[in-house]
């Protein structure tokens, strides 16, 4: 993983979208970075942060992140490190890289786990409990390495 953080000039053609996708990360996370409120505006020339330098583990990707029921990798291994934790609430299929309700179920096991009780075991990842589940980045990020 890279000591430093890593930046990236916007190009003409380029979309906040794909130069998420290029980083493996998301465009939550970009926003929150680069104080970008509008996720379609992005300026030819304006400088990114598109990673931070690495602890090894996946930042929280955001709330809204989760709740538009993402396809990534950050779910695969996100329900790799439930099911190593004892929190699964998956089926014989379970750990998919999609985002359904077993894997909020699961979440869910986790958050119970931690002590968390009623509406803060909803299943939904918040930050301080995603820090704490330590999710690794996907075997395909090479460019962090």
């Amino acid at each position: 993983m890279s000591n430093q953080d890593t930046y990236y000039t916007v190009k003409t053609g380029d979309t906040l979208w794909g130069i998420a996708q290029q980083y493996g990360t998301t465009v939550e996370q970009l926003q929150a970075w680069n104080n970008i409120p509008n996720p379609n505006v992005i300026k030819v020339g304006q400088r990114l942060l598109v990673r931070k330098a690495s602890t090894g583990f996946i930042p929280f990707p955001g709330g809204d992140w989760f709740k538009g029921l993402p396809n990534s990798p950050i779910i695969g291994m996100m329900a790799t490190r439930l099911m190593e934790e004892g929190c699964s609430a998956y089926g014989p299929y379970g750990g998919q890289t999609q985002w359904n309700e077993e894997h909020r179920k699961s979440y869910s096991l986790w958050q119970r786990k931690l002590g968390y009780t009623g509406a803060d075991a909803d299943g939904w990842p918040g930050r301080t409990s995603w820090d704490k589940l330590r999710v690794p980045y996907p075997y395909f990020d090479a460019k962090a390495a």
